[in-house]
């Protein structure tokens, strides 16, 4: 499971051009034509990593840059700043302003996933990465296969893609609704108790043959990888 990509544009013809690419190369990739719409958005859920238009309907992308950056919960997002503006002064303010990367129209569709791959490397290692491990979990991406302390574990494909999602954010708390998010799509509608019965079935398939469960229910809040089971494993 690739990362999750919010493209902010208003122009049509672009949209349509980055949202076809982006998802031949694996993304998951949502679209908001406006500012305002996508400030919203974003309160709900964090895509893995924004690309973000200069000048938008509602609320301009500079601006909704700013916000992002002061609080607490996004000021690390990762934001490639899209704009038709190519002086330096302007790259400049936007690169100041929180843009971690700057691309300038007309830009070529190469060029930008060149410009997505290497910034999920850099701030995101694990999206990318072909090998996942916790404790003695292993997940091999290429091969689509787990093992447990050098066991194979076979898991249907919603299991493989529930303990894919843990692996990527190890000891993170995720409620139903985020797990249904980032494992199952906003545009899916399935009730939040399919959660628990995949994740019943998770921890089934991978506490076989082993006594500790990596998997900690945290009541009213939902489920993680447990930390503590790294350190003991």
């Amino acid at each position: 499971m690739k990362a999750r990509i919010l493209v902010v544009e208003d122009e049509e013809s672009l949209t349509t051009l980055l949202k076809y690419n982006l998802e031949a190369e694996g993304y998951y990739v949502e679209i908001s034509t406006r500012g305002d719409e996508a400030d919203a958005r974003l309160k709900e859920y964090l895509p893995d990593l924004l690309i973000l238009d200069w000048m938008l309907p509602g609320l301009s992308g500079i601006e909704l840059c700013r916000r992002l950056r002061s609080n607490l919960e996004t000021k690390s997002l990762p934001i490639i700043m899209l704009t038709a503006r190519g002086e330096e002064s302007e790259r400049v303010r936007g690169l100041a302003t929180g843009a971690d990367d700057y691309i300038v129209k007309p830009f070529s569709v190469p060029e930008v996933l060149a410009r997505v791959r290497g910034l999920l490397r850099r701030v995101s290692p694990s999206r990318m990465a072909t090998i996942l491990s916790y404790g003695d979990i292993e997940l091999d991406r290429e091969r689509r296969r787990v093992a447990r302390a050098g066991s194979p574990v076979d898991l249907g494909p919603t299991e493989y893609r529930l303990l894919e999602f843990f692996l990527e954010h190890p000891g993170r708390v995720f409620s139903r609704e985020q797990l249904l998010d980032g494992v199952w799509g906003r545009d899916v509608y399935i009730d939040e108790r399919t959660v628990d019965v995949h994740i019943g079935r998770l921890r089934k398939l991978l506490n076989l043959n082993c006594d500790q469960d990596p998997i900690r229910t945290v009541r009213g809040a939902g489920y993680a990888l447990d930390d503590r089971f790294a350190q003991a494993s």
